[in-house]
């Protein structure tokens, strides 16, 4: 099975139905008697409703039903929330102000729900959704990140000072201004990491359903976690208990963290649904999504780099302020601290590090993890910081950095910012990228594009992640309010198939394929005959989710996991049939054999005897299916070196890239064909924020950029 396990290039099994327009979206699941709702959002950044008109909506042709923040609050149903506690240095808890799912007395952004309304068709919910009347009362808004603590600003939540979230700090601050204060050179930036849209391909989607009887919901979205939705809904925002609720995320065209999130829109479908006794389906339009997915980034930051006379590091200081919108997202309040200033040690031996950052209300969308999810925000800043250093000192900016690499052999690392990175070899992928880019000829070029006017320049970024979120330990002790292990049930058939039940979910990384090898690697199954389910709460076990850069890391670990415990089943199972000592028996490629003989039974034969036990050990249940859960001990750390080399028409400001080069150490890859397409879709992402995007807000907080 080596040709399709660890390592194969094997092409992705899901792509048969996606590429054939064969893939089962939220949107193209239709429930007989379904309704369909269309949202009423406010057209104001800050405004207070002073009431909802609906009749005019509820006369229209086709209305089911027009839901308010009354009708939520009348049914007993809560807000969203925010799963992870951060704390401000002086150890109070975040303020986390209300986030109903219809709004309730006020609206904080361009898009926040107002109302819902549900009819026949969606034409007619439409219609009638521009027949409510509110009677808005238009506030001052507070839109600018930089801003947004400034004496006078217009507060967001009327009940939180200056509009902070928290005041939170990681590292030696004394240590840091000691080392700044004695330095040979202090390079100094201010940085803005712009506001970015997600903008998946698959527009978020939802369908809520209600049975009566048993008195049950179930919910089909666009989700990352559907598991992790179904406690949210089910424990917070107080729909049904957890087992009286189903999620289902069947394929999901793309996420890169905006579908990790539990959004109003789908809780109120739910409401919807048992309001009128029907299906109700919600599929967002583009400018929608432009307005009302969580977005990303939005963070300027002050740092300070302090360097002695030899070019050696001593000391970073960063101070970012990080946009959060106008309510708390799932998981926003992590991105920008313990997913930010963790990072912040890069691949440096920076003996002293301290960062603090101040999290802000403002009337635009909530911003949350968006991919990578804080360590680009952090990349981006240590190569930028380093970059400059590099120019102001004269050095050669690939020279300071490997003067300043953590050695090979100084691993396990302790960094200043809390992480312990277990390995790495930075020299070696900054030496690779450095050759294939011909880094050694750029004056010649760079002379070369002036002579025909035009300019040349090249940029490194040395990178490095906290990859496998996971360790409930360490999550739990920082505020994370769930567990972040992973699940997995591998379960054989009588015929030798194999069907994997992962908790972790796809939004197209190719999870199908890839978890696929780890059996045929494992188990000497043919991949043809595994099949990964995924998605669905009832059919799978309980799981966190993908996000994080976690599935394979986590959640394929569980995988294995599982499988180990198949195999050592499997070895009691072909010693009885093979009349010999269980510590006897070896397993490989999909034969248990005993140890220097010939004699030996394929997995499909000890499967058959599983399921039908004539011969047996008699002290061994029948069957053969493993569950798994596994819960990492640490992050895993991949890194790596990138070259871009650019020309500019300075006449017209037109970019084009000459060159990128790309050099990452991640360790085991399950599928390089599949990994090579992530880091060219991670690179179109980092050349559109670099270059292209820019999520934009007028003063008075109408989206621009929609």
């Amino acid at each position: 099975m080596a040709a399709e396990g660890i390592g194969a290039s094997v092409r992705r099994k899901e792509d048969q139905r996606f590429i054939t327009g064969r893939g089962t979206y939220t949107d193209d699941i239709n429930q007989p008697g379904q309704a369909y709702a269309v949202f009423v959002r406010s057209p104001h950044a800050h405004a207070k409703v002073n009431g909802i008109d609906s009749s005019k909506a509820l006369a229209a042709p086709g209305v089911l039903a027009v839901l308010t923040g009354d009708d939520v609050a009348a049914a007993g149903w809560g807000g969203l929330i925010c799963g992870w506690m951060v704390k401000s240095r002086d150890g109070s808890d975040m303020k986390a102000g209300p986030h109903p799912i219809l709004a309730q007395g006020k609206v904080r952004y361009v898009g926040d729900h107002v109302a819902c309304v549900v009819a026949d068709t969606y034409h007619q919910a439409k219609d009638a959704a521009e027949r409510v009347e509110v009677d808005y009362q238009v506030l001052p808004a507070c839109v600018a990140t930089a801003h947004a603590r400034d004496q006078g600003q217009p507060l967001v939540h009327e009940e939180i000072p200056r509009n902070t979230v928290y005041e939170w700090e990681l590292g030696d601050r004394a240590a840091v201004d000691e080392a700044i204060a004695k330095a040979a050179h202090v390079t100094r930036i201010e940085l803005v990491n712009n506001r970015l849209v997600p903008n998946a391909i698959e527009p978020r989607a939802a369908i809520g359903q209600y049975h009566q009887y048993p008195d049950e919901f179930t919910l089909y979205t666009t989700s990352q976690n559907p598991h992790v939705a179904r406690l949210v809904i089910a424990a917070f925002v107080g729909v049904a208990p957890e087992h009286k609720l189903r999620v289902v995320a069947p394929d999901v065209g793309g996420g890169f963290g905006s579908k990790i999130f539990i959004y109003a829109e789908e809780c109120v479908c739910l409401l919807a649904a048992k309001k009128v006794g029907r299906p109700v389906k919600w599929t967002a339009e583009r400018s929608e999504s432009f307005q009302c997915d969580a977005h990303g980034r939005d963070h300027v930051t002050q740092a300070q780099l302090a360097m002695d006379a030899d070019g050696n590091f001593t000391a970073l200081k960063v101070h970012t302020i990080a946009n959060m919108g106008g309510y708390l997202s799932t998981f926003a309040s992590c991105v920008p601290t313990y997913l930010y200033a963790t990072l912040l040690a890069g691949q440096y031996k920076t003996p002293a590090i301290y960062c603090a950052v101040d999290a802000v209300y403002t009337n635009t969308a909530p911003v949350d993890a968006y991919r990578g999810a804080g360590r680009p925000e952090a990349t981006y800043l240590l190569e930028t910081i380093v970059e400059t250093a590099a120019r102001e000192t004269g050095r050669d900016p690939a020279e300071l950095r490997r003067k300043n690499f953590i050695a090979k052999d100084a691993f396990p690392y302790q960094t200043p910012v809390a992480l312990q990175y277990d390995t790495g070899d930075y020299e070696a992928s900054l030496d690779a990228a450095l050759k294939l880019a011909d880094y050694g000829s750029f004056a010649s070029r760079r002379a070369a594009s002036e002579a025909k006017g035009k300019l040349r320049g090249v940029g490194l970024s040395c990178y490095i992640e906290a990859c496998g979120i996971a360790p409930s330990a360490v999550v739990g002790s920082l505020g994370a309010g769930v567990g972040l292990w992973e699940s997995a049930t591998v379960r054989f058939s009588h015929t030798g198939t194999v069907q994997v039940m992962t908790g972790t979910h796809s939004h197209g990384q190719g999870h199908e394929t890839t978890f696929a090898q780890l059996i045929a690697d494992k188990l000497g199954v043919p991949i043809a005959n595994v099949e990964v389910i995924h998605g669905d709460t009832e059919k799978t076990p309980v799981g966190m989710g993908t996000y994080g850069s976690r599935s394979l890391a986590v959640g394929g670990q569980a995988i294995v996991n599982a499988a180990e415990k198949i195999i050592a089943k499997g070895k009691k199972i072909a010693a009885h049939l093979l009349e010999a000592s269980e510590a006897d028996i070896e397993f490989k490629d999909g034969q248990f054999t005993v140890a220097g003989t010939d004699r030996s039974r394929s997995i499909g034969e000890v499967v058959f005897a599983a399921y039908v036990p004539h011969n047996y050990p008699p002290d061994l249940e029948p069957g053969l299916e493993e569950t798994a859960f596994y819960d990492p001990a640490n992050f895993t750390f991949p890194a790596g070196a990138y070259v871009c080399e650019v020309e500019v028409d300075p006449q017209t400001g037109v970019v084009a890239i000459d060159r990128f080069v790309a050099v990452d150490d991640f360790g085991k890859v399950i599928n390089p064909m599949i990994v090579e397409g992530q880091v060219h879709g991670g690179l179109a992402q980092g050349i559109g924020q670099a270059l292209t995007e820019n999520c934009v807000y007028d003063e008075s907080g109408q989206l621009l950029s929609g």
